[in-house]
């Protein structure tokens, strides 16, 4: 998911900097000694595999859509909270970190997941070392090395110069900015053409300091929760005449024109709060008016002084108030060397925020046992997969990094909103639901963040092989959303926002069904899909409907009233026709899997007619897709397009290839040589998303040998493990799920389905310790089947980039597919490599 406009950037590389990066090459994590040299720090021992993840992939980009969107942040996987390092506002088209900045402004708990949506109920703390207290944003900021910065999924590590002079960065700031391009998240009636981007720029480098006064930093965190470790380090020469400065953290609870709390409790040794910020607030039609992001901060030390802070003012011994611009500081005896701040978060109430708190980091715990926490939990994620045999090209190429980073970056959405009230496991869990703008209680984990326009493509498939735990659970909260707003979301954060286009909720839930998850109410997952399919959304005829819309109702499947009259959406009634028109055609295919499995037979034939919808806007004079006005007209062939142009929507038929063969002249052969005219007429934009299953399509009309050129050279362009590593936006997965599953040797082109497509494996040998439940529907221990090892080998895949044969379990395939089923049960795939193109699989898929 993109904004209404991009830019094209020309590439011109990014070094790998810092001490994080460098530790990739050397194979361990490292950090900084006193001196300046690396050193193994202590909260790295037993990090496994995870020493091959860098959070900084994707953290730099000079434009919004250059950028992968990522911030270096620690949680645990689907965490409800990641903390990052602040080093800028963030706000829609802006994340709160990016690689080429010079100054840390805080630590973060954000809940912005991607960087074209908007921050909620976020909170923000800074160490400070100043005779007076400096609350502002451009005051705050403190320099930093990048060799003096280390990051990993379980802990941030940065030394901060605590002598840092002058005001820096007011202009990376919301207020700045005007709350960016579009404000409230709504934007303008946008221009039919909309460009892509790619491409890097190099960063700017620090000059060498040496820090007199610094403040050590360290930082973990868990679901609900973020551990602050502040040490206060004075290296300047003793016995000189210095007056004795009292180190301080401070809090920003709210921005300008957001109202919030504060309340400093010194018995506790707490800071309490909320924010009622919500940046998508012109978004969709629900206004919850009670939400708030809610926090308690809770310090290691006595407080000597505090005070409240609005904007650049402090006012000392005020223990309580509201406001904009609202925060809070407290300061400690100047003798203080060493500061723990842990922070509970919450968005039902201060009371869950402390509970949360309690439950996760009690009084007692270090920070080390919260970084082996984390830590764990993403190794019995990361640490189930050994790669053997990668291509050693050079550093910044680093398969494995890549990989890993990709499955970390694949683990953090939908995240889960539940929150615990007993330290129990299955204890009953709250949470705030925005939808009905109250608070509920539950059995059940509650999923929020869906960027299903962009992630239905390959993050649920993956989410069914790596946590097919969580795959019933979250169905049931897509289904709770229906319950609650009469309608499946298209792009939720916290509500609905109507970002993008169709309704590809469809398509998740028919993908659990067809790789055997049930635990949800399958009649409800009907009547759901049903009413997108035949219920057009409020004032169809009245909206465009153009992408930001401000207030408008559920957006759904706009111009659905065109579509059932004559099967296309109208170009000259609602914006992006064309993309609505095949994603619609799409939808209906997923829709008729969900009736079968709700035994609704003649519904489905029904929905598969019109699923062939798609060829009511091919134009057999240009051999391309087009979009067509109410008349039956065909309209410019630059007009009607979501996030991409007539080259790759012609190619968006994932569920009916055969059918969209057969539309070209010359069948298979008409369709190969668009698809060649495609890529090597520079067509092809990987950065977004509607491209993903294209070079898979060679594979499905017999051309396996071009299949496995276009996916390698794709790879290679499109990702690095710099910060730059992301040619686009990594949109909750999306963008590192097609890594992950390339680099396995398939992919899910018709995600509504149960196929993988096969392409050219990356790796000689992977092996999968997939997890209990994988292959029964997501129930753990169910039929006696428990956790599955499976190995996809490979010899000679690094540089033999052609596939001879396939076999699973020593059984020979023909055709360039594998069944889920078949995947899940397997214990082994063996891929027989060739350096020259073969004959394998060439009579295609169908």
């Amino acid at each position: 998911m993109k904004p209404s406009a991009r830019l094209t950037i020309v590439w011109l590389g990014v070094n790998l900097h810092c001490s994080s990066c460098l530790a990739y090459l050397t194979g361990r994590t490292a950090t900084v000694r006193r001196d300046g040299q690396l050193d193994a720090s202590r909260y790295h021992e037993d990090a496994g595999v995870l020493k091959y993840v860098n959070p900084h992939i994707g953290t730099y980009g000079t434009s919004p859509n250059d950028n992968g969107g990522m911030i270096p942040s620690v949680g645990v996987p689907f965490g409800m909270t990641r903390w990052t390092a602040q080093t800028r506002e963030n706000f829609i088209s802006q994340v709160p970190y990016h690689d080429g900045d010079s100054y840390v402004h805080g630590f973060q708990a954000t809940h912005q997941p991607a960087i074209w949506m908007g921050e909620l109920g976020q909170m923000v703390l800074m160490p400070g070392w100043t005779e007076e207290v400096k609350p502002a944003f451009e005051q705050r900021g403190l320099s930093f090395r990048k060799k003096d910065e280390s990051s990993t999924p379980y802990v941030y590590e940065v030394v901060l110069d605590a002598d840092t002079e002058g005001e820096h960065d007011w202009d990376l700031t919301e207020a700045a900015a005007g709350e960016g391009p579009v404000p409230g998240g709504a934007g303008q009636v946008p221009d039919d053409v909309r460009e892509g981007a790619n491409g890097r720029t190099r960063k700017r480098s620090n000059e060498p300091k040496v820090f007199q006064r610094s403040i050590r930093t360290a930082m973990s965190a868990l679901a609900h929760t973020g551990f602050l470790n502040l040490e206060y380090e004075d290296a300047r020469p003793k016995g000189l005449d210095q007056t004795p400065i009292e180190p301080y953290v401070s809090i920003q609870v709210t921005r300008q024109n957001w109202t919030g709390h504060v309340e400093i409790d010194p018995e506790r040794r707490e800071i309490s709060g909320s924010n009622p910020q919500r940046q998508d607030y012109l978004l969709g039609p629900d206004k919850p008016t009670n939400f708030r992001g809610y926090f308690v901060s809770r310090f290691s030390q006595p407080f000597e002084s505090y005070g409240i802070t609005f904007g650049r003012n402090a006012t000392e011994g005020v223990q309580h108030a509201s406001g904009e611009n609202l925060g809070a500081y407290v300061r400690f005896c100047d003798s203080t060397t060493k500061v723990e701040v842990r922070t509970g978060i919450s968005f039902v109430s201060i009371e869950q925020a402390r509970r949360n708190l309690d439950i996760e980091i009690p009084d007692g715990t270090t920070l080390e046992d919260t970084v082996r926490q984390a830590k764990e939990t993403w190794l019995e994620k990361l640490g189930r997969v050994t790669i053997e045999g990668i291509n050693d090209t050079d550093a910044q190429h680093d398969q494995r990094t890549i990989w890993y980073t990709g499955l970390y970056h694949a683990l953090q959405y939908p995240n889960d909103y539940s929150e615990p009230t007993h330290k129990r496991t299955r204890s009953t869990r709250t949470f705030y639901n925005g939808y009905t703008d109250s608070v509920h209680m539950t059995n059940d984990s509650y999923y929020q963040s869906w960027s299903i326009w962009d992630t239905y493509r390959a993050e649920h498939s993956l989410l069914t092989l790596f946590a097919p735990e969580r795959v019933n659970g979250m169905m049931r909260s897509l289904l709770n959303i229906f319950d609650w707003s009469g309608r499946l979301p298209m792009w939720a954060n916290m509500v609905e926002t109507n970002i993008m286009i169709a309704t590809n909720a469809d398509v998740v839930l028919s993908n659990a069904l067809s790789r055997g998850f049930r635990s949800f109410n399958i009649s409800k997952a009907w009547d759901a899909v049903r009413k997108d399919a035949y219920v057009p959304p409020e004032r169809d005829t009245e909206l465009l409907y153009y992408d930001r819309e401000p207030n408008t109702p559920y957006e759904v499947r706009a111009g659905l009233t065109g579509y059932m009259e004559h099967g296309w959406v109208d170009n000259d009634r609602w914006s992006e026709s064309a993309s609505r028109t095949l994603d619609y055609a799409f939808n209906d295919a997923a829709c008729a899997v969900v009736a079968r499995a709700a035994g609704e037979h003649k519904a489905a034939r029904e929905l598969d007619r019109r699923a062939k919808n798609y060829a009511r806007i091919w134009d057999p004079s240009t051999q391309f897709m087009r979009a067509r006005n109410a008349n039956g007209s065909f309209a410019n062939d630059s007009q009607g397009w979501t996030e991409g142009d007539k080259w790759v929507y012609t190619f968006d038929v994932p569920h009916d290839v055969e059918g969209l063969a057969s539309l070209f002249e010359g069948g298979r052969k008409g369709l190969k040589a668009k698809l060649d005219e495609h890529f090597d007429g520079g067509h092809n934009m990987h950065s977004n998303e509607p491209s993903h299953h294209v070079p898979y399509l060679y594979s499905m009309i017999g051309d396996q040998n071009s299949a496995a050129e276009r996916i390698r050279r794709i790879a290679f362009d499109n990702y690095n493990t710099t910060s730059a590593g992301l040619s686009g936006n990594e949109d909750l997965g999306q963008m590192s799920g097609w890594y992950v599953f390339s680099a396995l040797g398939f992919y899910p082109v018709n995600s509504a389905g149960d196929e993988y497509v096969i392409g050219t494996p990356f790796f000689e040998k992977v092996t999968l310790q997939l997890p209990d439940g994988v292959a029964t529907g997501g129930e753990p221990g169910k039929a006696g089947e428990g956790a599955k090892r499976l190995v996809i080998s490979a010899p000679g895949a690094p540089d033999m980039p052609f596939v001879k044969r396939v076999t699973i379990d020593g059984k020979l395939l023909h055709r360039p597919i594998i069944r889920h089923g078949e995947l899940v049960k397997a214990r082994s795939i063996y891929f027989e490599m060739s350096e020259s193109p073969t004959t394998w699989a060439s009579a295609g898929s169908f």
